[in-house]
């Protein structure tokens, strides 16, 4: 086991680096703390759920001779290069034939054999199983599994031990691959043994065999104590033996029972089967193991009544049983006092039985007894007689499963006779005798000789093995917890024992090591190994057994004959066991159709395939402090399972027999060019005409000295060689045609139907075209195959030419398989393939020609191409170069040296109302698609990103790339434009316009896959130059944190209609996209300097802090920043908050921009006269005077101390549509009385939470849904901070003022910034608490009869609404974030929590509570129903879940969490609330990552579910959780947190 730890720093992405250096399977998990239910760590650590990958092994070969001219094969592998004599093969490389031995003749003698199969392009050889076979001569019943069969030796050698065995058949392994290049693999059988092996008789515990008939329960649990299914006994096999047993009596003696010893007609077998369930079924009695002995069960009742047995009358007290129906009594009955139902004690007769004590409460209840005084005489009698009924109706269902069992039993029984009698496809066996029983033996019963009379004779009877259709893989079917013995469901193979291994080496260890003796020495042999019946292999025993294996051969080629019926079966087998290929088979295939989709199943990626080429990324990376250049490949999926395809195994029919022999040749073509392992069976290429018996068969194969003359040799060669040719020069990519389909679905249907043109209005069926091509050089091979599927033969059919897009062509052969008859040449002693020729065939018509998409070249097979014909085809793309990868896929960082962040908006960014805003074209629509969010390189990644994820060639997006370059030209072009202001950009639409130049020359059905490569790579370029100009808290931050950083990218751009000035342009931040782009809906005074601090200040963009300070600054107009910029135009003055966030903005950058105090003395134009006036921009009065930043600081402070009452600028319709006439009066004061402001009306709504009704029907026109007037909490909490700044400022000298002036009582007076801090300080707790217990209201403001929920703290104070002050609304964790000195900590962390439970939702904070009667939360604006609380969307911030809040939240939380615990915990362990404050902040990395706008939207629907009427994107969203991040960092960086992290 290898451990590797994480480093913990919550603020960067981790890794743990695990170096691997040899092949197998590896299971990797991660072991963290673990996590209380209430979020909080523990000490324990607790473990995740495992993954697992796969290594494969490194197998090396000869350096093959390439069969085709060209250059030589080369591969190398990480640190060893490929050698002249050697080169390391991938397993997609391998070609391997199975072999049966038995029919070789002694393995010294093979020589012939060896250099013909080598010839012939095989590079590994399979062996069945070749140790000593048992009885019925099958390799896979195996006798001896440490000896080796006779056969495979001279006489000489016969008398030879087995270790001198050994030696010899590993001396001529060795010699395979040293003189014939050819690698070996061989089987393991660890199912099973043959029925004839002789240790069995010392062990027969390694087998599986019922108990004892006569035991009795008692004695099994005291032999055996360990419950169920064990190492002892398998006593739930009882039954299955006894109907084993009786069906072999009743087969042996059909003559006596006066039934037909043959078996012709189905009467007969009716008949028969008849006499199965009067003669067997009668005579075994098998519902004695399912139903309850009544007749017992009735004398113990009778008995206990007379014992008076002890029984518990509460049991039932107060239910009236008798009231229920007689069914239900009996059910109930069963519940309560069934005993010994497990499926342990099934092979126990009667083993069901009832709890005496609880039925006699039962019957009591039942007859309304009260006790044994009144149980005498005909009482008694009647008490058994209900009891005697209960009990035959609670046997009703367990006669039902009975009849079942029965039933299954009976069809198994006859399904199988008659398809080993009668079928067509059958044996047909002839008269039921000992040979060949009615029925084959589910149980081997060993004999009695010396050995095994030391045993029981019932431990002799040993369970055979078998399998069974679609099973269940895990389960064991021979185990306690089935019946497949018993309904004989089993398919067995009466010469194979069962093996039984228990739960590990502990429950049978001379099994266990005699096994892993076996397997060892398999692996020392043998390059490979081929699990036979892996599916049926227990997981454990398996893994065991490879882990043994890969001691011995770490670099183990594992194969497996594995059929679950289900690839995530397949896959959990591969996983866990390290298997690298599956055995597939094409014989398997019934139709050309089928067998097409089973090439593309194994043929490889698609040609243009994206996954690999357009997400991997060349990275420097450190390790043992060393930096590597290497490339990163993410796992976005696990692979499917990995094949060994092979034309036809040694298990199935040959072409002769399930198709034609004239198919042998396209069958084995269209496997050649799989991109997998692929493999063969001897006498497949020679062309047998049948499947051999590997049972019964003793003929040898037949020697050839040029073996590649017989049958497809000749073609099977240069095929099979030209295979492994394709794998180590990295041909990977692979179009497969069939028919009207282009296989693959939609990812494979567009590329080929554009690289290969076939018209679609001619049947192709019997045609299969494969293309197979190399990804960046775009070289191929192309595979024309006429299939010869019976009765479907023809001189050529009809076929259309086949048009190569872009692709220059030559033949390399064409050929056509004649079986010049089907006659069997084997005799008795040989074994022989048909009579057959390899004929050539004349070359197609090539024509290079031309249409309106570009060149192309056109393949016309020959008038005469019969059926089993084959052509291959050599291609390549005359305009591609080897480099042209290189060329797209390196964006060097000079690209993009000079440009700035607001240029970078410009090569990323930029949504339809800001492009339309500087030229006429927007955002590029995708035909059958729609249009992209962004008109930058991110709305083309937001459908790249999916297409390369999951490979999609088949998205519209793909389609529309090949149909022409309008997508390419748009890029480019778009530059064009914007290079006219911004200069900087010429180098980027430079470098993009050769890489489209360079693409414009390849074929089109390779333009998706560069075009999507070059927009990565450029993306990443440009992603990573946009981070390097931030601050360190994005540089060094991880992927969320870059992505988050790059929001403020995204948000703060140039769009003309909307600049921070009214005359001279420049970049402004939207409040959101794309809603809030462009014209005065743009710039938003309250959205901006909520976002400020965190898109601008934490990301070091403090240029663009400082510029819209200055710009709302300028813009001061009655003591209030606008609402709504518009370009300092015709700016509005509707809200009460923005002029303070505004303010607790000009206090963050002083404290965070390098020389940030000296913003104070800046000098700003005042937009308005100093009397508020408004005047138009042109107006001499505009921008007439100056003053400092500190001086609109006071002025701003000022007016609100003497009170702001006015009415807005050109108030009325024109102004706002939606707003009632008092709406537009603005009043604000200060209640001297608590230093409070108070403000606003019920006719406004001068906050965030800005709803203003807009429904006629509704009646909410003109009616705001949250007025929040009085003194909301954060703007309380965003005074005080700002009096606490100029105090502090104040005192230091660095603000000239301390104070203000009111008027109090007629006069004015001066009322210093101290003296307004500390009277809010004061008041605040007593004036937003509410209390948890109503003791305490008398102390604070409170009016108890409007307390909705307690430990809270108040939304707002004064206002008109009085119930609308006590909701729960998440603002008051601003006011904690900006003045956490007005808390009560302890107070204040509970709200915290309370909150966490009540209001937090996934991604953003519900914006009330949601046991508040208004809560409503959906966000739909088009809504225009009569309810009053949702019409036209009045519940805006009434429930739905804003993102934004959540920033402030969790900074609130994290803040006060330090402050309560400050003193019970040490500094390692606040890596706690880190952890804490990280996992709440998963949800919105997943957001970041899906979201096509690369953001996080303005607010969620209930739970986080998408609001599509709501921004994708939204500023403040992302900049209030990188706040949150830099105060994390903060912490981190203050305390130095030990953040032990997981292993």
């Amino acid at each position: 086991m290898r451990k590797s730890s994480f480093t913990g720093d919550f603020s960067r992405d981790d890794f743990c680096d695990i170096g691997i250096s040899q092949s197998g399977a590896f299971e990797y998990y991660v072991e963290h703390n673990a996590i209380a239910k209430d979020g909080k760590l523990e000490a324990t650590t607790q473990r995740s759920t495992s993954g697992y990958f796969v290594v494969e092994p490194r197998l090396w070969i000869k350096r093959p001779r390439r069969v085709l001219p060209g250059k030589d094969a080369a591969a190398t592998v990480a640190g060893e290069e490929a050698t002249a004599e050697r080169i390391l093969l991938p397993i997609d490389g391998l070609v391997i034939e199975s072999i049966v031995a038995k029919w070789m003749g002694p393995i010294t003698k093979w020589d012939t054999y060896l250099h013909g199969i080598a010839d012939a392009g095989y590079n590994m050889l399979h062996f069945v199983p070749i140790q000593k076979r048992g009885g019925s001569n099958s390799p896979y019943s195996i006798f001896d599994q440490l000896n080796f069969a006779d056969d495979l030796f001279e006489k000489a050698d016969l008398k030879s031990t087995p270790a001198e065995r050994y030696e010899i058949v590993k001396r001529e392994v060795a010699k395979f691959e040293n003189t014939c290049g050819l690698m070996c693999l061989s089987d393991v059988v660890w199912n099973h043994t043959s029925y004839d092996s002789t240790w069995l008789w010392d062990h027969p515990e390694a087998g599986m065999f019922p108990f004892s008939l006569s035991l009795s329960l008692f004695h099994i649990i005291r032999l055996f104590p360990t419950p169920g299914y064990n190492m002892e006994n398998s006593p739930h096999l009882i039954p299955a033996y006894e109907l084993d047993t009786a069906l072999l009596d009743f087969s042996a003696n059909l003559a006596k029972h006066g039934l037909p010893t043959t078996i012709t007609t189905v009467e007969q077998l009716d008949a028969l089967m008849a006499s199965v369930k009067d003669i067997v079924f009668k005579e075994i009695r098998l519902w004695e193991y399912y139903a309850v002995d009544v007749e017992a069960s009735v004398l113990a009742f009778r008995q206990a009544l007379a014992d008076k047995v002890a029984f518990d009358p509460a049991l039932y007290e107060g239910r009236r049983l008798a009231e229920l129906a007689f069914k239900q009594q009996a059910e109930t009955l069963v519940a309560d006092a069934l005993l010994f139902g497990e499926p342990e004690s099934f092979g126990i007769r009667y083993v069901k039985s009832l709890d005496l004590s609880v039925a006699i409460a039962f019957v009591f209840n039942l007859e309304g007894v009260t006790g044994y005084e009144e149980v005498e005489g005909e009482k008694i009698e009647s008490l058994c007689t209900m009891y005697q009924t209960l009990l035959d109706e609670l046997n009703l269902p367990f006669y039902k499963e009975y009849d079942e069992i029965v039933k299954a039993i009976t069809d198994n029984i006859r399904n199988r006779v008659e398809y080993q009698r009668l079928a067509d496809h059958g044996p047909k066996f002839a008269k039921i005798d000992v040979e060949h029983p009615l029925v084959e033996s589910y149980f081997t019963r060993l004999p009695v000789n010396t050995a095994t009379k030391k045993h029981p004779k019932e431990r002799l009877a040993l369970v055979n093995n078998g399998w069974i259709w679609n099973a269940n893989p895990l389960q064991d079917f021979a185990g306690s917890d089935s019946t497949a013995y018993l309904r004989r469901d089993v398919i067995v193979w009466g010469d194979c024992v069962k093996l039984r291994y228990g739960k590990g080496p502990e429950d049978s260890p001379w099994l266990w090591s005699h096994m892993r003796q076996y397997t060892e020495q398999v692996a020392t042999l043998f390059q490979g190994i081929r699990i036979d019946n892996c599916h049926s292999t227990p997981l454990h025993v398996a893994e065991h057994l490879l882990d043994a294996a890969r001691h011995i051969r770490p670099d183990l080629y594992v194969v497996a004959e594995l059929f679950t019926g289900s690839e995530d079966m397949d896959v959990t087998f591969m996983s866990r066991l390290g298997i690298n290929s599956l055995i597939r088979e094409a014989m398997q295939a019934w139709d050309p159709r089928e067998l097409s989709r089973l090439v593309h199943r194994h043929g490889g990626k698609p040609v243009g395939s994206m996954d690999v080429a357009c997400m991997a990324e060349r990275t420097v990376y450190g390790r043992e402090g060393k930096e590597e250049h290497t490339l990163v490949v993410p796992l976005l999926s696990g692979s499917t399972p990995h094949a060994l395809f092979m034309d036809c195994t040694h298990d199935n029919e040959t072409p002769t027999q399930k198709r034609t022999p004239e198919d042998t040749l396209p069958n084995a073509a269209l496997v050649a060019f799989s991109g997998c392992a692929i493999g063969s069976v001897k006498g497949y290429d020679e062309v047998y005409p049948e499947l051999l018996d590997i049972v019964k068969e003793s003929r040898r194969y037949e020697v050839h000295d040029k073996s590649l003359d017989y049958g497809i040799g000749k073609v099977k060669r240069i095929l099979q060689r030209l295979h492994t040719e394709m794998t180590l020069d990295k041909y990977i990519e692979a179009h497969i045609h069939h028919e009207n389909d282009c296989l693959g679905l939609a990812s494979s249907f567009f590329v080929t139907c554009d690289s290969i043109m076939i018209d679609e209005t001619v049947d192709h069926s019997q045609y299969i075209i494969v293309h197979r091509q190399h990804p960046e050089t775009h070289q191929g091979y192309l595979l024309i195959a006429h299939t010869a599927f019976p009765g479907t033969e023809s001189q050529r059919g009809e076929v259309s030419p086949v048009k190569l897009r872009g692709t220059d062509v030559e033949l390399i052969f064409a050929a056509h398989l004649v079986v010049k008859s089907r006659e069997n040449l084997s005799d008795k002693a040989t074994l022989r393939g048909l009579p057959s020729r390899l004929e050539s065939l004349a070359a197609p018509t090539i024509r290079n020609l031309s249409d309106g998409q570009g060149p192309y070249t056109e393949i016309v097979v020959p008038p005469l191409f019969p059926s089993g014909s084959v052509m291959l085809l050599r291609t390549w793309v005359e305009n591609s170069s080897e480099d042209i990868h290189d060329l797209v896929s390196n964006c060097h960082a000079d690209v993009f040296k000079n440009l700035n962040l607001v240029e970078m908006n410009i090569v990323l960014y930029r949504c339809e109302g800001e492009e339309r805003d500087v030229s006429a074209n927007g955002v590029y629509n995708i035909p059958g698609y729609g249009v992209l969010p962004y008109c930058g390189l991110e709305g083309f990644m937001s459908v790249l990103k999916p297409i390369m994820q999951n490979n999609d060639l088949g998205h519209a997006f793909c389609a529309h790339l090949r149909e022409g370059y309008w997508a390419l030209d748009y890029v480019v072009h778009r530059l064009y434009r914007h290079t006219r202001h911004y200069p900087a950009l010429t180098l980027l639409r430079d470098w993009l316009q050769t890489r489209f130049d360079a693409v414009k020359q390849l074929p089109n059905f390779l333009v998706p896959k560069y075009f999507a490569l070059i927009i990565r790579t450029v993306y990443i370029a440009a992603r990573k130059h946009a981070i390097s100009l931030m601050s360190p808290l994005i540089v060094h931050g991880d992927h969320f944190t870059h992505s988050l950083g790059l929001c403020s990218v995204q948000m703060y751009g140039e769009v003309r209609s909307a600049s921070l000035h009214p005359v001279n342009h420049g970049p402004s931040m939207a409040a959101g996209l794309p809603h809030f782009a462009q014209a005065h809906m743009r710039c938003w005074g309250r959205d901006v300097f909520i976002s400020l601090r965190g898109l601008f200040l934490t990301t070091g963009n403090f240029d663009a802090a400082r510029r819209h300070i200055i710009s709302f600054a300028s813009s001061l107009k009655h003591g209030l920043i606008p609402n709504l910029l518009d370009s300092v135009r015709y700016p509005r003055y509707n809200s009460r908050d923005s002029v303070w966030w505004f303010l607790q903005a000009v206090q963050e950058y002083c404290r965070m921009a390098p020389e940030g105090l000296a913003l104070l003395d800046e000098k700003v134009a005042r937009r308005f006269p100093i009397d508020d006036t408004f005047v138009d921009v042109n107006d001499d009065r505009a921008f007439g005077y100056t003053s400092s930043v500190a001086e609109i600081v006071q002025e701003i402070l000022q007016r609100h101390a003497r009170g702001i009452h006015f009415r807005e600028h050109n108030a009325g319709f024109q102004l706002d549509s939606q707003m009632s006439d008092n709406g537009f009066t603005i009043d604000i004061d200060v209640d001297w009385q608590s230093g409070l402001i108070l403000g606003g009306s019920t006719s406004n709504c001068g906050t965030w939470m800005d709803k203003m009704g807009e429904s006629q029907k509704a009646g909410t026109k003109g009616v705001p849904a949250t007025p929040r007037d009085g003194a909301p909490v954060e703007i309380s909490g965003l005074l005080k901070s700002t009096l606490r700044w100029v105090v502090e400022l104040a005192e230091e000298r660095k603000y000239a003022w301390n104070g203000v002036e009111i008027e109090a009582n007629g006069a004015t007076k001066f009322v210093t910034f101290k003296e307004w801090n500390d009277l809010i300080q004061k008041s605040f707790e007593k004036y937003y608490y509410v209390p948890l217990d109503p003791k305490d209201d008398a102390a604070n403001k409170i009016e108890p009869s409007l307390v909705a929920r307690r430990g809270i703290y108040k939304d707002t104070y004064g206002s008109s609404g009085g119930r609308m002050d006590y909701q729960l609304r998440p603002n008051f964790a601003v006011a904690m974030v900006v003045a956490p000195e007005l808390f009560d900590p302890k107070r204040a962390f509970d709200s915290l929590q309370l909150a966490r439970k009540v209001i937090a939702g996934p991604l953003g904070m519900r914006t009330l509570d949601p046991a508040d009667p208004a809560y409503r939360p959906n966000y739909d604006n088009s809504n225009d129903s009569e309810d009053r609380a949702v019409a036209k969307g009045w519940n805006y911030h009434q429930g739905p879940e804003w993102v934004w809040c959540t920033g402030y939240f969790l900074r609130a939380y994290l803040a006060f969490d330090i402050k309560v615990h400050r003193g019970e915990r040490n500094v390692k362990d606040l890596r706690e609330i880190l952890f804490t404050i990280h996992r709440a902040l998963q949800p919105h990395k997943a957001e970041l990552d899906k979201n096509a706008w690369a953001g996080l939207p303005e607010l969620t629907n209930q739970d986080g579910a998408p609001c599509w009427d709501a921004c994708p994107t939204q500023a403040w969203s992302a900049g209030t959780l990188l706040d949150l991040l830099d105060d994390m960092v903060d912490l981190y960086n203050k305390h130095r947190v030990d953040h032990a992290g997981g292993k």
